[in-house]
């Protein structure tokens, strides 16, 4: 499906991207030459690139937590190359090519939004959209797609989502509530360091499930924590008289709680 955003007169913008791409795919072709090209690209695969494109994603998103705008700048553009790294493997085992992927994605955004570029009035349900997309690529269950490589809480709070949409969830905060301290005695009872790994897990997945009942992301609950806790824990290191290692617990607790005082006062 072809759709054109803006009038042939006005794209001096766009022709600008579409040939700066086209250099950066060009560039991609002459580092994987065979013959010619650079000995490190040329032996690269799909899963030695994948840690790669993982690792750029996070950076854009450490970016944008910084909100420092010249580092967005090259992290998008370390993030693209990884696409047009993928795009290129691809199409020398003939699957697709880079102006394929961009086609996709593309018809994918029109064929979403019919309210924007259709007749429709009103926003579609886009789960219900996603939904009838799996269901034409033949998926055997509502929870295929979930991306193994997701951080493991974004990926228990999409299955548990997809569950739920089915039926499959408590009627409230409650019942996960309740789980959690089945969990905790649960982990209690267990003998082995494999229970106990078994059990912590079900304790960390019904977490992701009372923190979705109540609206809220644990990824980004957790990642908050972790900032809260390196931020005091820094300021301790400030604070301290001493090597950290010669601290007391109750020197830690001391110091642990000043630091708290210090940066409520500074907020």
């Amino acid at each position: 499906m072809a759709t054109s955003l803006t009038p042939a007169s006005e794209r001096s913008d766009e022709a600008r991207a579409i040939g700066a791409l086209d250099d950066l795919v060009a560039i991609m072709a002459r580092l994987r030459d065979p013959e010619s090209g650079c000995e490190w690209d040329i032996v690269q695969n799909f899963e030695t690139i994948a840690p790669y494109t993982i690792e750029e994603a996070y950076e854009v998103a450490d970016a944008i937590a910084r909100d420092d705008m010249a580092a967005l700048k090259d992290e998008l553009g370390d993030l693209q190359l990884q696409v047009v790294y993928h795009a290129r493997m691809a199409e020398e085992r003939g699957a697709f090519a880079i102006h394929d992927v961009i086609r996709a994605i593309c018809d994918k955004m029109v064929r979403r939004h019919p309210h924007i570029f259709g007749g429709e009035t009103e926003r579609p349900d886009w789960e219900a959209l996603k939904a009838a997309e799996r269901d034409k690529a033949n998926h055997e269950s509502v929870l295929d797609g979930v991306a193994l490589a997701l951080p493991a809480l974004r990926r228990a709070e999409k299955i548990q989502n997809r569950a739920a949409r089915q039926g499959f969830d408590w009627a409230d905060a409650a019942g996960p509530r309740e789980k959690i301290d089945e969990e905790l005695a649960e982990i209690d009872a267990a003998e082995t360091p494999a229970e106990r790994e078994a059990e912590i897990g079900d304790l960390l997945f019904s977490v992701v499930n009372l923190a979705r009942h109540y609206g809220l992301d644990s990824e980004a609950a957790l990642a908050r924590a972790t900032q809260r806790f390196e931020t005091r824990y820094r300021l301790v290191e400030q604070m301290a008289d001493r090597p950290l290692r010669d601290l007391s617990l109750d020197d830690y607790e001391d110091l642990w709680r000043r630091a708290k005082r210090q940066l409520a006062a500074a907020e």
